[in-house]
């Protein structure tokens, strides 16, 4: 775990917030922010995603998707384009927006100087891998060092990939997201989705909650689809970090808003 990082946010990007044809083309307003961000000295860690282009991609390679529960099946074909979107297009298309507009990003993977080190989920799942370790010594040198690290979600199989397995494993984005926050002590965590925070039975929004009431949601049901491992993921960041938010990205300026202290959507925090 690092001990080095001081009041560092890490970002979760996903869903219409990457613009018209995600992820590859983040939306103008959210690079923005980043962008300003990291000119007022703000360290960031971003992890992003890539469902909709991976379907794409595998729908070119007459590939076919199966779901587990909402969940992609990640077979040995379908590694290889996850693989190859998530680290290769999706991950490039991103840092090169915001280098393009004078920030400071570095693309890297959960591979990359072993940052993630998992094990094999459920069977049923394929190559889908639940995080074992986190390893931050390559974010720990980037953020040092004045860069922002663009994560994909893949990790390191961690017995090694005995018997032919591959050695790297697809990992749900928003569990990397909070895996980080947690290991590096984040300030906070925050989620840019295509949605405006959690709702109630009501679809009223909420816009704080307590861990033990976030807790009730998930065990009720109120939680449901998506927005289930997105609310694990904070409240494992809430472990090591003062608080968690999950907020709109469509939203005009909605990262900068957020982190100046404008509860936009729901924050998760302690008591």
């Amino acid at each position: 775990m690092s001990n080095k990082l001081g009041g560092v946010i890490v970002v979760k990007i996903g869903g219409s917030t990457f613009g018209k044809h995600e992820p590859s083309v983040l939306d103008v307003g959210d690079v923005e922010d980043i962008v300003e961000l990291q000119r007022r000295g703000t360290p960031m860690v971003i992890v992003h995603g890539g469902g909709k282009m991976i379907t794409e991609w595998l729908d070119k390679q007459a590939i076919t998707t199966h779901f587990v529960r909402g969940e992609r099946v990640t077979d040995r074909p379908t590694l290889e384009v996850v693989i190859s979107v998530l680290a290769g297009l999706a991950n490039k298309e991103i840092v090169t927006l915001i280098n393009s507009r004078e920030g400071k990003a570095v693309g890297i993977s959960g591979v990359d100087g072993a940052l993630l080190e998992a094990k094999l989920r459920e069977k049923e799942m394929g190559f889908v891998g639940t995080v074992t370790r986190v390893n931050t010594g390559i974010i720990d040198t980037l953020v040092s060092s004045g860069y922002i690290p663009v994560v994909a979600p893949l990790s390191i199989y961690a017995p090694g990939g005995s018997g032919g397995e591959p050695q790297i494993l697809n990992v749900n984005g928003d569990t990397v997201a909070g895996e980080i926050a947690e290991a590096i002590a984040a300030e906070q965590l925050v989620f840019l989705t295509d949605v405006d925070g959690i709702h109630d039975k009501q679809d009223n929004l909420i816009p704080r909650l307590s861990p033990v009431e976030a807790e009730e949601l998930l065990s009720s049901g109120v939680a449901s689809g998506g927005m289930i491992p997105k609310l694990k993921a904070c409240l494992r960041a809430l472990t090591r970090c003062r608080t968690a938010s999950i907020i709109g990205g469509t939203t005009p300026h909605a990262l900068l808003r957020e982190i100046e202290g404008n509860n936009i959507g729901t924050t998760i925090q302690k008591d």
